[in-house]
């Protein structure tokens, strides 16, 4: 018995945490660069701005991503933010604002098909983010997907021990640690992602990252055939058939 195939057009993914600072935004322009380069085109929601002006940046002849901006998206009184969706887009990434209130968490990921959560390596940032899950959790019914990625991390420091030790004791996975890296920064002002640096570059972090796209892929599947299954794990494929144009590009 099979049911709707995997689609990419059909994902709305949410990442969350009322706490400033913690690279949402990081997250989202990323995955957005990554779901461009597979295609569909995806959505990146920006309430708060950031995006739009990383949109601006980015070079014409890159892959295709659908910047909605704040004025674009439906009043909070109404369920989710809903908004005109583009013709032939892929999925949906909402990059959301700090300080939300209660009934904008749940209109927003009351159809989400998952929450991803950033979290900083300081004990401010622990103490929130765990208070914050337990209360997500509850708002959502337990019903939403939620995975927690450990972010700006430097390795082999007490901040990061702290940081995994604390997560261990949460009620959600820890799927990725992405390290402290320029190459956000760099790829930022470009109007980029880390998948369209120089490959050898960029070769950490996109390790690191992929944690998150097998975690997307595996939960958003609806059914698995025959020839899914590459999808699983596409970095190889998307960086073996394309690496002499990514290896050259700067």
């Amino acid at each position: 018995m099979t049911t709707a195939v995997y689609r990419d057009d059909a994902n709305k993914i949410v990442i969350l945490n009322p706490k400033g600072g913690c690279g949402k935004t990081t997250l989202a322009t990323n995955l957005a660069s990554y779901f461009a380069l597979r295609g569909p085109p995806p959505i990146d929601t920006d309430p708060i701005g950031y995006t739009t002006r990383w949109l601006e940046r980015r070079p014409p002849e890159r892959a295709e991503i659908n910047g909605i901006g704040i004025d674009e998206l439906a009043p909070r009184s109404e369920r989710s933010w809903p908004f005109h969706k583009p013709k032939e887009s892929g999925a949906v990434i909402i990059d959301t604002p700090a300080a939300m209130n209660h009934r904008e968490i749940t209109e927003l990921t009351h159809d989400a098909d998952c929450i991803l959560i950033p979290v900083l390596p300081s004990a401010f940032d622990l103490h929130a983010t765990t208070s914050f899950i337990a209360r997500l959790l509850q708002l959502t019914d337990f019903e939403r997907p939620v995975a927690v990625v450990a972010n700006r991390t430097r390795q082999n420091t007490r901040s990061l021990a702290m940081l995994l030790r604390v997560l261990k004791s949460f009620e959600t996975p820890t799927i990725a640690v992405l390290r402290d890296s320029q190459n956000y920064v760099h790829a930022a002002d470009r109007g980029l992602g880390i998948y369209e640096l120089p490959y050898h570059k960029v070769k950490h972090d996109i390790e690191a990252m992929e944690p998150i796209v097998t975690w997307l892929d595996q939960l958003l599947a609806k059914s698995l055939q025959p020839g899914l299954m590459s999808r699983f794990n596409p970095l190889p494929k998307l960086f073996s058939s394309s690496s002499t144009e990514l290896s050259t590009a700067d």
